[in-house]
């Protein structure tokens, strides 16, 4: 990655966990207006450097073995079989490149996708809905996020298996309606302020609803970052 200060692409100061940090990334669709718009969108955060673009998984591998990229923002279904190919790049990325990240864009809401993608590890890996496109923030975000190393799932899917298991014997049953918002923002790779400011509440009462989450989810013995991402993951398998 390259130094450089970096700020908020909409203003409002320095996101300090991200200060100084520009990722360059390589970004993958075989829709040439989708790869253009969303070049275009993404052109003026100073925290992001495109250094290519590609149409197909042969074309984003060799790119990504040419460019050693820090991140990959890729669609999840390109040629040649118009199936998979973004979870594809996903772990053959992650296996030969273990600093580079992946951002998986989707238009499905499906958590058998999602736990696909990570069920082989879930760092520097993100699963984010194609919907998320239109906020830019929100598609930095989870781009920085998973270049540093960290895990993003769409908000959407926390939700629906949420949702789905309300009524069973499932731990996830038992969170009342602030944890479940709590983890959808927890899902989306946010620390404690950053749930607290989407939220509208205090870093104090995010950390109370966090814990017990936690203990909902029987994840109290895992150290905290682990505890997170396997937060996430309970999701997946539930």
């Amino acid at each position: 990655m390259n130094l450089r200060w970096c700020q908020h692409p909409h203003g409002g100061g320095v996101r300090a966990y991200h200060a100084h940090v520009v990722v360059r990334f390589v970004l993958a669709d075989d829709q040439f207006l989708v790869r253009e718009g969303t070049a275009a969108l993404l052109s003026g955060c100073p925290q992001l450097e495109l250094v290519g673009t590609a149409a197909d998984l042969p074309e984003l591998m060799a790119l990504v073995d040419e460019l050693r990229p820090d991140a990959v923002l890729t669609d999840i279904r390109m040629p040649p079989t118009y199936s998979r190919e973004g979870i594809e790049a996903a772990h053959e990325i992650r296996g030969r490149y273990r600093s580079i990240g992946v951002l998986v864009l989707s238009q499905y809401a499906e958590e058998d996708y999602a736990f696909s993608l990570l069920s082989k590890g879930a760092t520097g890996l993100g699963y984010l809905l194609k919907e998320r496109v239109g906020d830019r923030d929100e598609l930095v975000h989870a781009l920085l996020q998973v270049a540093a190393g960290g895990t993003v799932l769409d908000p959407k899917i926390v939700e629906a298996v949420v949702r789905q298991h309300s009524g069973s014997s499932s731990p996830l049953a038992r969170l009342t309606d602030r944890e479940r918002e709590v983890l959808e923002q927890m899902a989306l790779g946010k620390n404690n302020a950053g749930i607290g400011r989407a939220l509208v509440i205090s870093e104090r009462a995010v950390e109370k609803h966090i814990n017990s989450l936690f203990a909902k989810l029987e994840l109290s013995e895992e150290r905290d970052v682990n505890r997170r991402v396997m937060a996430v993951l309970t999701l997946l398998r539930a």
